[in-house]
């Protein structure tokens, strides 16, 4: 039975139906390491949760990835991100998840935690020098996080302090420019009853885009500062206090987009996309209370955001005799703070088995301010009835906050069988208000409140089919806060959108067989979406690309439905293979923009399909190489009468080096075969006179190699 389980594994892992869960270093018959999901409420080893999670644990990372959690992303069955933006900002969980945000208030559908720390809409954070793992749970996450994680939740841990002294320094060389160095220092401060972490990197590159019209090659630069510092306070077996402090400086340009669809732009006005963020968390877990738990998580984040870019995405050379210049600068403030309290019964991964009980209440606000300056003129010399100059600055302020109780109870239906029912309660209300200037118009001005009352939860049954083997039933309700639309020329009923639900039935599988050493990880889900929160926008005026407008509507209903597979096999000691693939099929019915209803169809940014294999070969002696093949099927870019969708595309990254317990020295090389693929498209009007609709995209990273070196003590 045996000899059939590893045959059935390997079969799963050469098809894709496998895994970018662990891939560990193993002895003789060493197992894989026990994959324990921390970003539930509370800690489970993943073959006893409920639900649909990856969970890329550090090796993994630091064997597929590279700088940012855009590396390892294709790993992940179902997770997609939309560009538009130089580093991943926006994501999408089985087909849900926001595009962009360019004006209004924030609206997420997918949860973004770094160490607790809310950073939802706000990726562009998540580097991983130092990042111990990350969790994404798929599907929603009512009970856990209530409005903002209606699709799921990303959750980023970095690595905790340890109780040896030690540390590492790193160093990166790559084409276009690319050079990172780091450094990490761990260990006791046995006099406060303390230890701490401290890691720091700066990553640098010139891009992958070169401006021929000002003769740079930087103006799609990255330029990256992360630095982590840590703090744990343990007097006692029974009290732990965790301080984390992050600052994340991505100083990026931005100048991605091309008439030709090239790499090579012809901007006059290349931007920036600038991304500093300040986070602290706060997390005390008290068990002297007998068998009881009192957690307290407090956060606080304060972020600046700008962003811009060429809106004509062109030159005076370019466009002569027609004078056609435009661009857009957004300055983007956000604050949150979050508080949080739980009370549970004390439970761990390897014991969780009696009736277990958690109630919390949570409290969340955020603040933003967004300054939107958009200028351009446009001159035919033919024709002086089509010449424009516009200029308009946008200045919003918006608050909101939320408030929830939640309660989970967990228990047992004999000794193979465990069951779990959660609910949450929140309460959301949002006060905006903005003024619009205008160069030839009257100043206009929006004020918008609405409040909601929100529930979710989850039921969930997980039963323990032989040694290894669980499967379970899920049904889970999510739900999302309704908003405001603020484009002119909207009838009074459309200003406003009301809050969205999802009801997610799911069931999978959970194995781990040949004595640990395959891991497998199927779910089978069905979404149907009550009052789906759809984004689609027009330009108004073909000559200004900044005439754009964006208008959000809820949808009668949806429905999303799939498949979710990982797994992954130690094949021999030195020997580990693994791979996922993701199938999804979506569809939205009744979206009605200007009383036009528009035709159901598939939504943007879900892809039917996603797979990935990877081999991974560890030699105790030193050297080791890993090799990753990904893939993704076409997806739309946007809703009609928008029709373009990208093309399938398969990407081959591959690392070739050696390890010693000291140093660490490799080779590495992303998208191997140089293949071009898009990460995000709009479909307009950009070109002087006749401004004819056509297909825009930004492309994805090309062909990408350097060498890399780590030195520990």
């Amino acid at each position: 039975m045996g000899n059939r389980h590893s045959a059935l594994g390997f079969l799963f892992a050469t098809l894709g139906l496998s895994s970018t869960a662990i891939t560990a270093e193993s002895g003789d018959n060493q197992p894989l390491d026990e994959i324990v999901v921390t970003a539930t409420l509370r800690s489970v080893a993943l073959e006893e949760l409920p639900g649909s999670a990856s969970v890329l644990s550090g090796t993994t990372l630091r064997d597929a990835g590279q700088q940012h959690f855009e590396d390892v992303l294709p790993l992940v069955p179902n997770l997609n991100w939309a560009g538009d933006t130089s580093r991943p900002r926006y994501f999408q969980i089985r087909g849900i998840g926001e595009l962009q945000q360019y004006q209004g208030a924030p609206n997420p559908s997918v949860g973004f935690l770094i160490d607790d720390i809310d950073f939802s809409g706000l990726g562009s954070a998540a580097t991983l020098f130092d990042v111990d793992h990350i969790e994404v749970l798929r599907g929603p996450q009512g009970t856990l996080y209530g409005a903002n994680a209606l699709a799921g939740l990303i959750y980023v841990k970095s690595a905790d302090p340890s109780a040896t002294f030690g540390g590492r320094a790193e160093v990166d060389a790559g084409n276009y420019n690319e050079r990172s160095y780091g450094a990490v220092l761990t260990g006791p401060v046995s006099a406060l009853d303390s230890t701490f972490r401290l890691a720091v990197q700066s990553y640098t590159s010139d891009g992958f885009y070169r401006n021929a019209y000002l003769g740079r090659d930087n103006t799609n630069n990255r330029d990256e500062l992360t630095l982590r510092g840590k703090w744990r306070y343990q007097p006692n077996d029974e009290w732990r206090v965790d301080l984390t402090v992050l600052r994340a400086q991505i100083d990026n340009g931005y100048d991605a987009f091309a008439i030709d669809n090239s790499r090579t732009t012809e901007s006059d006005h290349p931007s920036v996309d600038r991304q500093y963020s300040t986070g602290l968390a706060a997390r005390s877990t008290y068990t002297g209370f007998g068998s009881t738990t009192f957690t307290t998580i407090a956060t606080y984040a304060d972020t600046k955001v700008n962003y811009g870019f060429d809106g004509d995405w062109g030159n005076p050379i370019q466009w002569a005799p027609y004078t056609y210049d435009f661009t857009e600068y957004q300055v983007r403030y956000r604050s949150t703070r979050s508080l949080e309290f739980r009370l549970g019964d004390t439970t761990t991964p390897q014991a969780p088995r009696g009736l277990s009980w958690l109630v919390g209440v949570y409290a969340f606000e955020l603040r933003e301010s967004l300054t939107d300056t958009s200028a351009g003129v446009y001159v035919d010399p033919f024709d002086a009835t089509q010449n424009s100059d516009s200029l308009s600055v946008i200045s919003s302020e918006y608050r909101s906050r939320n408030g929830a109780i939640y309660g989970q109870l967990d228990g047992d239906l004999g000794d193979r069988a465990r069951w779990s029912v959660g609910l949450r309660g929140e309460r959301h209300t949002s006060r905006y208000s903005d003024t619009t200037t205008n160069l030839d118009a009257p100043a206009t001005a929006n004020n918008f409140g609405p409040a909601d009352n929100l529930w979710g939860g989850q039921a969930s049954i997980d039963l323990r089919i032989a040694d290894g083997q669980h499967v379970y039933a899920l049904i889970a309700r999510g739900y999302k806060a309704g908003g405001f639309n603020l484009s002119p020329g909207l009838p009074a009923n459309q200003l406003q959108f009301g809050p969205e639900s999802d009801l997610n039935l799911e069931i999978g599988h959970k194995a781990q067989m040949s004595d640990g050493r395959l891991q497998i990880d199927t779910s089978l889900f069905y979404m149907v979406r009550h009052n789906e929160q759809l984004l689609t926008g027009e330009q108004l005026d073909p000559s200004n690309p900044n005439t754009f407008i964006f208008f959000t509507g809820n949808a009668r209903s949806g429905f999303n439905y799939g498949l979710e597979s990982t797994a992954n096999w130690a094949a021999t000691p030195s020997l580990t293979l693994g791979g996922s693939l993701g199938l999804l099929q979506t569809q939205y019915h009744g979206f009605v923009q200007n009383d036009v209803t528009l035709p159901d169809r598939a939504l943007p940014h879900a892809a039917p399909w996603q797979a990935a294999v990877n081999a991974t070969w560890r030699d105790p002696r030193g050297p080791y190489a890993r090799l990753d093949v990904t893939g993704m099927g076409p997806f739309f870019y946007d809703l009609p009468p928008n029709d373009t969708r990208s093309s399938a595309y398969g990407l081959v990254n591959g690392k070739l080096g050696w390890e010693t317990a000291r140093w660490e020295a490799y080779l590495w090389g992303r998208n191997l075969l140089d293949k071009n693929y898009t990460v995000r498209g709009f479909y307009f009007g950009n070109e002087p006179p006749d401004f004819p609709n056509k297909l825009y995209v930004q492309l994805g990273e090309p062909r990408n190699w350097g060498v890399h070196f780590t030195a520990r003590f």
